[in-house]
């Protein structure tokens, strides 16, 4: 799933799995399309769908229909531990699902799909201020130059775990603290412009005190990933007013 919403390159957008925000029978009404497209075209092997959902309703379109392997796929494996590319290789030579043996678990039969007991994030990582007069607004093509995967129990942990190999530098997801933002652009310019740092300007506005709502109106992000921004910012706050990692420490029960 998307952090940003459509109008964003996937490339250049921070992809979630597993999906965070549908609800069970969009999830299922999307898996199903997705297997009438493959049987319909005659696919045998890798396939994957990117879709544009409505949130509001369960209205759908398909963006595209990639039937190959593509960075998605290598995404998709690695975050679930399924060898998309071994078993769409045993495919093509005319085994079946049933008796391809999964690579990595050695116990389960490939028709199995994965389950996730965990999260995943990507985050694009760009280059731009490398080059002059080259503008930092995101769009339908992608700028990004890279990736980097981050693996944890919660969305919290592993958006401050890309943050921090994205950019070395950051201890985490700051919003002021980053020094990413602009202090000549109102905040609120920054946050309704798709940009490679409008990530930073969220977690500022939330840091100064802005509602869930009030950014999720400005963004279209969906407000579940906004809350969860908004515990990051709490908890940064919460630690800087205690100022002593052991007075916190005690505080919360560990010696």
């Amino acid at each position: 799933e998307n952090f940003d919403p459509l109008g964003v390159h996937t490339g250049d957008s921070i992809v979630v799995a597993p999906s965070q925000t549908l609800t069970n029978r969009e999830y299922f009404m999307l898996r199903k399309t997705a297997l009438k497209v493959v049987r319909h075209l005659g696919i045998v092997g890798e396939c994957n769908i990117q879709y544009a959902l409505n949130p509001k309703s369960e209205k759908y379109c398909i963006i595209e229909v990639n039937a190959r392997l593509s960075r998605s796929s290598a995404l998709a494996s690695k975050a679930t531990g399924y060898p998309l590319a071994y078993v769409a290789t045993k495919l093509s030579l005319g085994k079946d699902l049933v008796s391809i043996r999964n690579s990595v678990t050695k116990t389960t039969t490939a028709c199995f799909e994965p389950s996730l007991d965990y999260c995943v994030v990507k985050m694009p990582r760009w280059d731009l201020k490398k080059f002059n007069r080259v503008s930092n607004k995101l769009g339908s093509s992608m700028l990004s130059v890279g990736e980097v995967m981050a693996i944890g129990r919660s969305f919290e942990e592993v958006i401050q775990k890309a943050c921090r190999m994205v950019n070395p530098a950051l201890d985490g997801l700051g919003g002021f603290e980053s020094g990413l933002t602009s202090d000549e652009i109102p905040l609120e310019d920054q946050l309704r412009t798709p940009t490679d740092t409008r990530l930073f300007a969220v977690q500022r506005a939330l840091e100064e005190g802005w509602t869930v709502d009030k950014v999720h109106e400005c963004t279209k992000i969906d407000k579940w990933f906004l809350s969860k921004l908004e515990n990051i910012a709490r908890m940064r706050k919460a630690c800087v007013e205690c100022g002593d990692i052991n007075k916190l420490f005690s505080q919360n029960g560990y010696d």
